[in-house]
């Protein structure tokens, strides 16, 4: 297995990209999906980064530069013929190493408050992410949870 920095150029990350997006819709109301497509993560402030093996893609994850010492976790996403099979975790890690490479002293994201999200959040937490209040541009939601990592 190998993450790389992904261009967002492929048909696969598009394909799991908007499977992400269609997934959100089953568990969220409109107002309260923050997942980006395609066009939004092609922004300068964001990184993404996709997790291939044997040339099929695993999953993808990005962070994106909120000020030069916070980041933002966003887009975790595993591919559903990989799901608990370490992706996501392998994915957070590299993703963590990036963050404190860069200098962040905190990392913060935005997640799903139903029992969908719970092995997200479960996950996050293992790796010491703790309940937060909105950061950036977000709003109190019920049905968001925010949290954070001090790095």
């Amino acid at each position: 297995m190998h993450i790389q920095i992904d261009n967002l150029q492929g048909p696969e990350i598009a394909a799991l990209l908007e499977d992400h997006l269609h997934s959100m819709t089953l568990h969220s109301p409109p107002e309260s999906i923050h997942a980006l497509d395609l066009d939004k993560l092609r922004k300068p402030e964001i990184t993404f980064w996709t997790l291939w093996d044997q040339g099929e893609l695993l999953g993808c994850g990005a962070i994106k530069e909120l000020d030069p010492e916070h980041a933002e976790l966003k887009s975790m996403k595993t591919d559903t013929k990989h799901l608990r099979k370490g992706v996501a975790e392998k994915l957070l890690v590299h993703i963590l190493e990036e963050a404190r490479g860069r200098g962040y002293k905190r990392i913060s994201l935005e997640t799903g408050s139903m029992d969908a999200f719970a092995p997200a959040r479960k996950l996050y937490e293992k790796h010491g992410f703790t309940e937060s209040g909105p950061f950036g541009d977000y709003a109190a939601d019920p049905h968001s949870m925010f949290m954070t990592k001090e790095l």
